[in-house]
């Protein structure tokens, strides 16, 4: 049983963690809307992952999937640029929450100067994060069939998720298959069908 002294700091720290839960949450969802927010943490000097990536981001012509996500446009939104928060802020009430409690988590260490810069994604994105606006895969011209997505056990039975094939922040694939790494995805494909294992080693 606590004692007096701390049972009497109980209540008003739940009622300030019942205020300031909420209050933190609003106040960072408007902060997120602005990628220099999001890269105020991660572009000092010395940084391992993320000055890279957002320079590959904001570059025209685009560089990697990113890219290409930066140089779109969002229809039905007052500035409807690309952000990271886009991609990066969760989907539904649990990734939210994920999001936000690892964001509070690096805020934390990063007050106390202790934040180390990550070297990639601790937690990757899911793929409902991708499905929110690649909610099908309509053939587009000039695309090669079938495709991928065009095969039920592709899209049911693998198990695999979106970025296991789609590499989003690498550069260096191919523009004009979204950006994907044929090595890469070969090395996926490999994982179910040997022909694609042997065509590599060759």
């Amino acid at each position: 049983m606590p004692s007096r002294g701390a049972r009497s700091w109980i209540v008003p720290a739940l009622v300030a963690g019942a205020v300031g839960a909420p209050s933190g949450w609003w106040i960072t969802d408007r902060l997120e809307q602005a990628n220099d927010f999001c890269n105020a943490c991660h572009l000092e000097a010395g940084v391992r992952l993320h000055a890279g990536q957002r320079r590959d981001f904001d570059a025209h012509p685009p560089l990697s999937l990113a890219g290409a996500h930066g140089a779109a446009r969002v229809a039905g939104r007052e500035d409807p640029a690309f952000r990271c928060i886009d991609c990066h802020g969760g989907t539904e009430a649990l990734g939210r929450s994920r999001v936000k409690l690892l964001s509070a988590k690096d805020a934390f260490w990063y007050a106390l100067g202790r934040f180390d810069e990550p070297e990639g994604m601790r937690w990757p994105l899911w793929d409902a994060d991708c499905a929110k606006c690649h909610a099908s895969f309509e053939e587009r011209e000039g695309a090669p069939n079938p495709r991928f997505h065009e095969l039920a056990v592709h899209n049911h039975e693998v198990g695999m998720a979106c970025v296991a094939c789609h590499l989003v922040h690498e550069g260096g694939g191919l523009a004009e298959a979204d950006f994907l790494h044929p090595k890469h995805v070969r090395s996926r494909c490999a994982e179910c069908h040997r022909e694609f294992e042997e065509e590599g080693e060759g």
